[in-house]
């Protein structure tokens, strides 16, 4: 268990303040530091259900400030209020899912992506006269590239906000995600505020938060190819590659294939997007070699007509773009089988839309 009460907390001010929800005309959502909520939140519910979705960060060029929500993948938490937990309190009952995520995850809520945003919620809405209890349910595995411990967070901060009546918005939820993200992987919004808020998301500023929704047109369709060796690249590991500096070249390189993306987003070009993402001169040379086969597989998804290819965030997912589900298909056996040849790694493929959405509430029972 942990206590959440805390007198100061930084929020945020967005044209959203009222719900988590993004308003995707806003150009962008800008945080400053604030009290606390003051008075003690009643719950609303007794119990509710929420869920968040994978994401693909990075995107290529967009190393930590550029990131996209994934349809049809996630974690689930379960939230309620318990009157065996003392006051003011939260505590992780149990934790299930792919993998062995409930051996390798603590229950403690100091050292849990969930527990830690959770917590943080709470220190934002004052909550001091009840006690909560959070089951959390692993839709990802560990290590994957694909936002885990974002979606955790994210869903956490979800069910936190909507069990007291949804007081916070989208802006100080990604605040509470940050939260989480700096102690398990580093301070990076790229995964949970596309969690929170679905679809593209640019991250202009962390000092103060800035975000960027980039709606990606309706009326396209674009498929992500999401390719999951069996292999583990620890977020902490894969940064610690990274080069200590960067030649101009690359950085100007890197700077237009960038602007190229936000660009192609906007717009809908997949061909484009696709380009411009598979382009990174800075990161993604060095952390594919970490990946068993990842050159062979971006090849072989390029070869089998994917727009583009690169690295899921650390990795060591492979993602792939395309604007047709079948083809998306075709494209993902390729990639798994390159996986087996060049990397010696079983690997599944998924194909899977844009979230638009972000987490949301799936249940809840009013009190």
């Amino acid at each position: 268990m942990a206590i959440c009460f805390h007198p100061l907390k930084p929020t945020c001010i967005s044209p959203s303040s009222n719900h988590y929800r993004p308003n995707l005309h806003a150009r962008s959502f800008r945080c400053n530091f604030s009290k606390t909520l003051t008075a003690d939140p009643q719950p609303v519910f007794t119990s509710v259900k929420s869920f968040a979705p994978a994401t693909v960060a990075n995107l290529g060029p967009g190393f930590d400030y550029l990131g996209a929500a994934v349809d049809g993948i996630g974690d689930f938490v379960s939230l309620r209020v318990d009157p065996d937990v003392r006051p003011g309190e939260i505590s992780i009952v149990d934790i299930d899912g792919v993998g062995d995520s409930g051996k390798k995850l603590s229950k403690n809520p100091l050292w849990n992506c969930a527990g830690i945003a959770a917590i943080s919620v709470m220190k934002m809405l004052g909550v001091r006269s009840v006690g909560l209890s959070l089951s959390l349910e692993k839709g990802l595995p560990l290590g994957s590239g694909l936002g885990s411990s974002a979606a955790s967070a994210a869903a956490a901060a979800v069910a936190v906000n909507e069990i007291f009546g949804r007081k916070l918005g989208v802006d100080d939820l990604v605040l509470a995600g940050l939260d989480s993200e700096a102690k398990v992987s580093g301070y990076h919004a790229d995964n949970v505020a596309p969690a929170l808020m679905g679809g593209f998301v640019l991250i202009r500023s962390y000092d103060p938060l800035e975000l960027i929704p980039l709606t990606f047109p309706s009326d396209k369709e674009l498929f992500f190819v999401l390719v999951n060796p069996e292999f583990e690249a620890p977020t902490k590991k894969m940064r610690a590659a990274l080069p200590s500096e960067i030649g101009m070249s690359d950085h100007v390189w890197n700077c237009s294939q960038a602007g190229a993306l936000v660009a192609s987003i906007l717009q809908g070009d997949l061909r484009g997007l696709g380009k411009a993402l598979s382009s990174d001169r800075i990161v993604e040379p060095r952390r594919a070699p970490l990946i068993p086969g990842m050159e062979g597989v971006k090849k072989a998804a390029l070869e089998a007509g994917a727009f583009g290819c690169t690295i899921s965030g650390a990795g060591p997912t492979a993602v792939a773009i395309t604007d047709d589900e079948e083809k998306g298909r075709e494209i993902g056996e390729r990639m798994a089988e390159a996986f087996l040849e060049e990397g010696k790694l079983k690997a599944v493929a998924m194909v899977k839309k844009l979230d638009r959405v972000g987490a949301r509430l799936m249940s809840s029972n009013l009190r």
